[in-house]
């Protein structure tokens, strides 16, 4: 049964004119006008939820992705979405450390710029150990961002010596939980 067919006929019915009973002409007749409207209806919907970001799964984003220089480097529908929100923030009052800020999550993961002194800014990635996955892609995108005129760097998150210390890790205990350098680099 169609979705519309059964509202379809309860509208009618009441007028007791027509002849609802399975079979019928007019039964068929409103069965296809049904058919027509559950198809006109998932359309409806498919544009509803692909116009707004927040509800967007495929069309939308991909489209609003577009309107950028550089697609953000995030790889879940979720990701997508908060980059997009992020990257529609930018304007011409998006210098302050702020606002850079509140944007610079337009690459797709979740980054921090830190002022470190006057014409130098520190980009972190506090989620992630070592250089993020397409950091490339990541790393044009926040250029973008940050103004020209700022030097940037890249700060990535490694374990500290200190750290190891502080855990009372030897190099016998590393080894024998056979850590390669790759591991415990980010044994954070």
């Amino acid at each position: 049964m169609a979705e519309y067919e059964a509202h379809l006929k309860n509208l009618l019915a009441p007028l007791e004119i027509y002849d609802l009973r399975d079979g019928t002409l007019n039964e068929s007749a409103l069965f296809a006008a049904a058919v027509g409207l559950d198809g006109v209806s998932d359309k409806l919907e498919y544009a509803e939820r692909e116009a707004l970001t927040v509800t967007a799964v495929s069309e939308g984003l991909e489209k609003r992705e577009a309107l950028f220089a550089r697609r953000p480097a995030a790889n879940t529908v979720y990701l997508r979405r908060s980059a997009i929100a992020a990257l529609l923030q930018i304007d011409a009052d998006s210098f302050s450390l702020d606002s850079i800020n509140r944007t610079i999550s337009g690459c797709g993961i979740k980054a921090l710029a830190q002022e470190m002194d006057e014409g130098h800014i520190r980009i972190v990635f506090p989620e992630v150990v070592g250089i993020p996955e397409e950091f490339h892609q990541i790393q044009k995108i926040v250029l973008d961002i940050i103004p020209c005129h700022l030097e940037t760097e890249f700060y990535f998150r490694y374990i500290l010596w200190s750290e190891c210390e502080s855990h009372g890790w030897t190099w016998e205990s590393v080894e024998s939980e056979e850590q390669t350098w790759y591991s415990f680099e980010r044994a954070v």
